[in-house]
């Protein structure tokens, strides 16, 4: 019930001489290919398929999640050192290791913004709604970056008038969250075994990683140097697209242009 999502190749062994990225033009008696297989299940891939092309449009190739991303928000000189990137999205959060220039391990996790927003939602008795702007507004993941007279307003399920309460309120049911997210993506870098071999550090990104405090408690938690990621250098629409919500979408044009993919009309 699964299928190949995507095989990348990693690197390839010519007549038993490895690190070799590209063997064309060689010659050799011997050509071997070790390579990162992405598999997913048949049914939820059918499923995206059929909703892009009742939308209208045909789908030329599918690729990992990560590999777009990473067109945008990882720079090709961190791949070469060796980088981590996290993209925390809504539901999911994808994790994906580069070494040597190449894709080395790569996870998906249950977990994302939305468990933030839920967690709001629940500890203020708030509507999902509700809680998702105000996370916007006034969220924070790292308490030390709130002052103790910062407040914030909030409705409740079934009442009009606006509260007015502590930020630090607001931060305390963030935090742990958001620690939570980023512990488990530590244990994921741990598991790749190259969570040492990483001098570029990790790069977040996903619109979960816009919220201030997220790269300064993320440092913290993994020991590693964080920055966000996000789109640079685009014409035109920039100004709405350079921000790391965009990172996959903005990936997946640049990975289509550079493998020179062909769209139907």
């Amino acid at each position: 019930d699964r299928e190949i999502l995507q095989a990348i190749p990693r690197g390839y062994v010519v007549d038993g001489q490895d690190g070799i990225r590209d063997p064309v033009g060689m010659s050799a008696g011997r050509l071997e290919v070790e390579t990162h297989i992405v598999t997913g299940s048949t049914s939820f891939l059918d499923n995206v398929v059929k909703c892009v092309e009742r939308a209208g449009f045909a789908v030329e190739s599918r690729i990992f999640e990560p590999v777009a991303t990473a067109e945008a928000a990882v720079l090709p000189a961190e791949k070469d050192l060796g980088v981590a990137l996290a993209d925390i999205g809504g539901g999911t959060t994808d994790v994906a290791v580069y070494v040597n220039g190449e894709i080395y391990y790569s996870a998906v996790l249950p977990i994302g913004g939305q468990f933030v927003t839920r967690d709001i939602a629940m500890g203020l008795r708030s509507a999902q709604d509700i809680a998702e702007k105000t996370k916007i507004a006034y969220g924070c993941a790292y308490s030390p970056m709130v002052d103790e007279d910062e407040v914030f307003t909030i409705t409740t399920i079934g009442e009009s008038e606006f509260r007015e309460l502590p930020r630090e309120i607001l931060v305390g049911i963030i935090e742990p969250r958001m620690q939570e997210i980023l512990s488990m993506i530590k244990q994921e870098l741990i598991k790749s075994g190259k969570i040492d071999l990483l001098p570029a550090g990790v790069v977040l990104t996903g619109g979960a990683s816009e919220m201030p405090g997220t790269a300064e408690l993320a440092q913290q938690v993994m020991e590693l140097p964080v920055r966000i990621g996000r789109p640079e250098g685009i014409r035109g629409l920039g100004d709405t697209v350079e921000t790391p919500q965009h990172s996959t979408a903005v990936g997946l044009v640049r990975y289509a242009a550079k493998n020179h993919v062909m769209w139907r009309e």
